[in-house]
């Protein structure tokens, strides 16, 4: 077995991938590293040609896609440890022994190298790069998913075969660098990092700073439902409610709320039990898929908010609300049909009659992607 495969995405890099390749081997003679070099080619030019003369693997990926170019390298690696990065001339692989240190002394399970722990030289990486879009997407992705990386967006990465084993991808676009750092997180693999240096590119740059900088956060966002959704919801739902009480009791919170502020904050509240139950549902579907692991309150939607509890709760509180209403109405008719002022208790009342009818059928929906049986 060897001990080390390094996997290469490439495509149109016959500029540099001959001098990227060089290094490499002569990373694996001075260190005497038994290992093979594995490079994963979409180019229309001569790249392939120039990567089999250094002695590399070159295979085909059947779909294009960043993420999924190593994806696909990843499939032909045999090493004991894995070490990717990219073919443009930006990294140096003779680092490469200092990525697979934490490797070898088992002190780590994922090893990124960090440009802001290390140099970036002049004209490498873009401002808007280096002082907004880096650091915001790592501050997002550390609050999401627990992790302390300075730079998660580095390209120079070292890991075990195991840990590989143990991470399921699904990206195939630029996202990708940051879906390793979930799944690492998620499966509580050990990472680290090593100060690097981060060279200009040769060649033209292949990256789209805003698509591609989307593509992160909607990733991120999309296995982040507590922050996406449950958060939100629950400041929506505390607002308007406190709008709502403040009205119906004439308290003062800077302002006394009236007619108009309790219809705000009845639509604050409504929205933000959508919002809240659109998070639960996406944390109960993430669980059933394995996208996302159980917690609290997925644990306790699932132990509590039964089909049948939570029907027959959004019932009662709907047909107090249609008592009402039928009440409104009757006391429209006696009044020989004359217009009625619009009170607080009206709008808490229409406000539950939407809760209870939202509650009927989020229960059933609830039930539907929880996979239990009605009750």
């Amino acid at each position: 077995m060897k001990k080390v495969s390094v996997v290469i995405p490439t495509k149109n890099e016959e500029e540099i991938i001959g001098a990227c390749l060089q290094k490499i081997q002569k990373v694996f003679n001075e260190n005497r590293i038994n290992g093979e070099i594995i490079v994963a080619d979409n180019s229309t030019d001569k790249t392939p040609e120039i990567a089999k003369s250094f002695g590399a693997k070159v295979v085909v990926p059947d779909k294009l896609g960043y993420g999924y170019a190593y994806r696909f390298g990843f499939r032909y690696a045999a090493g004991e440890y894995i070490v990717m990065g990219d073919g443009d001339g930006t990294y140096d692989f003779e680092d490469i022994p200092r990525l697979l240190e934490p490797l070898e002394r088992k002190k780590a399970d994922l090893v990124i190298g960090s440009r802001f722990k290390g140099e970036i030289k002049k004209g490498a990486m873009p401002w808007l790069h280096k002082w907004i879009g880096n650091p915001v997407l790592t501050g997002f992705l550390n609050l999401f998913f627990k992790t302390s990386i300075s730079d998660a967006h580095c390209g120079l990465r070292a890991f075990t075969k195991e840990a590989l084993k143990k991470m399921n991808f699904s990206s195939s676009g630029m996202e990708f660098a940051s879906e390793m750092l979930m799944q690492a997180a998620r499966r509580k693999l050990r990472i680290k990092e090593v100060p690097i240096t981060y060279y200009p590119r040769r060649g033209k740059s292949k990256l789209s700073s805003f698509s591609d900088g989307w593509r992160h956060l909607k990733f991120m966002l999309i296995h982040a439902p507590t922050y996406l959704y449950i958060i939100p919801g629950v400041f929506f739902l505390i607002v308007g409610g406190l709008i709502l009480l403040a009205g119906y009791f004439h308290l003062n919170i800077g302002y006394t709320p009236g007619i108009h502020s309790m219809i705000a904050g009845s639509l604050l509240f409504i929205t933000g039990y959508q919002i809240i139950f659109l998070g639960l549902f996406a944390k109960i579907y993430g669980v059933n898929n394995d996208l996302l692991d159980s917690d609290g309150l997925t644990e306790f939607t699932s132990k509590y908010l039964s089909l049948g509890k939570g029907a027959t709760f959004g019932l009662l509180i709907f047909l107090v609300g249609l008592f009402y209403i039928l009440y409104l109405i009757w006391k429209w008719v006696d009044s020989g049909y004359k217009a009625l002022p619009m009170r607080g208790e009206d709008m808490l009342v229409f406000t539950l009659l939407v809760i209870g009818l939202q509650m009927i059928f989020s229960s059933f929906f609830l039930s539907m992607i929880g996979g239990k049986k009605a009750k």
